[in-house]
């Protein structure tokens, strides 16, 4: 590996313990707050509700992207996100997933489904383990489409 890409790939993938052993971790702050839009509202005179939204997970191969949008146990989605993930889902080539859990303490998933543009729910699972599946599936089929297979 170059030495760029290897000193890249530490710091956005490997953290640290308390002791400077290496841990795998995805997160390269883990303490980082959500960002605030709030002084983005009204930025646009004529839509004063119009504002910027984060989703939880992106992945992309070859042009295939797996949305995903976290949400507790009973905690719903505001009106906006809804509109957003299902134009999202809408698109050729963007697959988005509404997963009911949390990272607290490890990955608990209890619900997984994938929306569609008309905004129906299709469930796909209600474990870690098949969330992992999901994505190796996507993933798979990401990329037979980019070499022509399917």
């Amino acid at each position: 590996m170059h030495f760029r890409a290897k000193k890249l790939y530490e710091y956005y993938l490997l953290g640290f313990t308390k002791k400077g052993t290496r841990e795998m971790t995805a997160m390269r702050n883990p303490d980082a707050k959500h960002t605030d839009f709030t002084d983005l509202i009204g930025v646009i005179p004529s839509n004063p509700k119009f504002l910027a939204s984060n989703l939880d997970m992106v992945m992309e191969r070859f042009g295939s992207f797996l949305v995903g949008e976290w949400k507790r146990p009973g905690e719903e989605i505001s009106k906006g996100q809804e509109i957003l993930l299902r134009r999202l889902a809408c698109i050729d080539g963007f697959v988005v997933l509404i997963i009911e859990g949390d990272t607290d303490d490890g990955m608990n998933v209890t619900d997984i489904n994938a929306l569609n543009g008309k905004g129906d729910l299709i469930l796909l699972g209600k474990t870690t383990e098949e969330l992992k599946g999901f994505i190796r599936f996507w993933y798979e089929h990401a990329e037979k489409k980019a070499r022509g297979i399917v």
